[in-house]
């Protein structure tokens, strides 16, 4: 396996349901001073979206995108990722798109110095790496995130965002399939997430 995470991909549901991306749309304030890549786990704070941070705080969900009037074009201009502390026009809104169901699976990269293996499946695990403050030159074109699981932080922590469902195996032989070594990919559900809480904010 090589090292390349892409953040949190939408894998399905699970219900078994096709055809939704799960998404809702909420907003991040103007001026906002953090990135936030397609596919990085973002929370809620005092009613905007903002980048999550791993360990004991909800997320919101999985951003997926966002759209704002950008004052240089004279127009509403869709990103695939929040440039930091870009400013927009009073009376105009920042619209973040979040995959936010609960019953939302996810494909994603591990990282550590080992494989998360099968007898890990049903433990939490934490994650880290998203909203970079100084992202390379391809994710600033790309907007994908670059965050991953963390294979360093696995319990039964009630805290961890997500819960391990799966091993990725296939297609045999592509990268994050071998289960043996470190940076497998896996299949999360969300475990630590606010519309699984019982308090609001």
């Amino acid at each position: 396996n090589t090292l390349a995470p892409n953040g949190f991909q939408l894998a399905g549901f699970l219900d078994g349901r096709t055809g939704s991306m799960g998404q809702s749309a909420y907003q991040i304030q103007s001026g906002y001073s953090s990135n936030i890549f397609s596919g990085d786990p973002v929370q809620i704070s005092g009613g905007y979206v903002i980048a999550a941070t791993g360990g004991t705080t909800a997320v919101l969900g999985v951003f997926i995108g966002c759209e704002y009037y950008n004052a240089s074009v004279n127009k509403v201009v869709w990103s695939p990722y929040w440039p930091a502390s870009t400013t927009v026009p009073s009376g105009t809104l920042i619209t973040a798109y979040v995959i936010i169901d609960p019953q939302a699976t996810f494909k994603v990269q591990s990282s550590g110095s080992a494989a998360v293996t099968q007898a890990q499946v049903n433990s939490n695990i934490d994650f880290a790496g998203n909203s970079p403050s100084s992202p390379s030159t391809t994710q600033l074109l790309t907007g994908q995130s670059v965050a991953y699981a963390n294979q360093a932080n696995i319990s039964t922590s009630t805290t961890y965002a997500f819960r391990i469902l799966s091993l990725v195996t296939a297609p045999p032989g592509a990268n994050g399939t071998d289960t043996t070594t470190a940076y497998n990919y896996i299949v999360v559900a969300f475990n630590n997430q606010s519309f699984r809480l019982t308090a609001g904010s």
